[in-house]
Formats: C-alpha cells, structure tokens, sequence
C-alpha cells in the first residue's frame, strides 16, 4: 500500500534526523580554528560548542570546561542551545505522535483518525526540522563574517565546524520525511477511491430445469 510505503520512509527518515539533531546539539565542533597563518603547524585546536569548549593539543590529548554561564555567551549560542533543545523535544513528540497513529499500532483503530494522527507527526517533524535550521544558518553566517572580518586577528577567528553540516544534515531529513508523512494522509495515497464491483445476477432453479444468465 502507498501510504504504508510513504509512512514508513518517512518515518525512517525522521528518526534519523533526530537522532542527529541531538549528535549536533551535545557535539562541540561547533566553532573550530581557522588555520589562516603561514605556519600551519600549531599546537591546538580549540573547539567552541553550545555546552562547552575543548581544546584539543597536537599530542592527542583534549580538555574541555563546561561553559559556567549561559548568560556570559554570545547571543547566537544562547539561540542556538534553546532551539535545538526545543527540537530534539519536538522530535520525540512527534515520535509519540506517530507511534499512536501508525498503521502497524493498534493504539486507534479508525483509519481516519490514524491518518490524521500521522499527519500532526509529520507537521511537528517540520517543525523540529525548521527549529534547528534557524541557529544553524545564523551561527555559519555570524562565523563567516568574523571569518572575512580584517578587524578580528586570525588567532580569534573560526570556521564552521562539524556539528553545523552535521546539524543541515538533520533538517534535510526530517524535513523530507515530515513532508512523507503528510503526504501519506493524502486521499490518493491511503487508496480514497475505492474500486465499485456491479453485483452479479444470482442463477436460479426450478426442478430439475437450470436457467443460465
């Protein structure tokens, strides 16, 4: 059935995304050094994230401090903590959503109501996904500018680090698998037209005599 297909692809795909929403919200690869000097050998790399810094020495060895205080951060990690901590929430939501309304769950047992049901899971999914694209794109802009910025020495500027491609990996899923979801409630996907058989005339007999039609 189409919609099965559609519902379970897109399902798929929403997991997925979340998953990776919350990979980028706890990694701190969000910010990384940008090796513009002339000496490209230098002995650390510093990681800036949402809940902490690390640095990372040329032995292999790391440390990272828990940043102290939410309010003594820039106000693009602040926008960026609570929309992505409010999209991982939307994300296990809509799981809930989806769970109940999921053609293999017997939780509601009217089709309709289930294709509704699916439907508000895929419309929370977007949303999940829209949510976490906005810090995304504001904190690779803010980067790209201080990173063309002649006023910022080089020690001070980043590049965009692996947590944001990670985070834009995040959205494509679970924007195209919130719009698979929503497509699954459409009529034409859940077999709305239903296919009218012609009843057949009944044969009859009388004795011994059988009449054909």
């Amino acid at each position: 059935m189409l919609s099965m297909f559609l519902e379970s692809l897109g399902m798929a795909l929403c997991l997925a995304g979340s998953l990776l929403v919350m990979v980028a919200c706890g990694l701190p690869m969000w910010k990384v050094t940008a090796f513009i000097d002339s000496n490209i050998v230098v002995a650390q790399t510093i990681w800036d994230g949402l809940w902490m810094s690390c640095v990372v020495q040329s032995t292999g060895q790391m440390q990272c401090k828990i940043h102290d205080s939410m309010l003594s951060l820039s106000q693009d990690l602040q926008t960026a903590r609570a929309l992505t901590v409010i999209a991982a929430v939307f994300g296990v939501l809509a799981l809930a959503v989806m769970l109940a309304g999921a053609q293999c769950t017997n939780c509601i047992q009217e089709e309709a109501l289930k294709g509704r049901v699916v439907f508000t899971g895929g419309i929370l999914y977007i949303f999940s996904g829209l949510f976490v694209l906005v810090p995304l794109c504001w904190m690779a802009n803010n980067i790209i500018v201080d990173f063309h910025n002649p006023q910022i020495p080089p020690s001070k500027k980043r590049e965009i680090g692996a947590a944001i491609y990670i985070g834009w990996a995040s959205t494509a899923l679970l924007l195209m698998g919130g719009g698979l979801l929503c497509c699954s409630f459409s009529q034409g996907a859940r077999g709305g037209y239903p296919i009218k058989y012609t009843p057949t005339k009944s044969i009859a007999s009388n004795g011994d005599k059988k009449h054909y039609v």
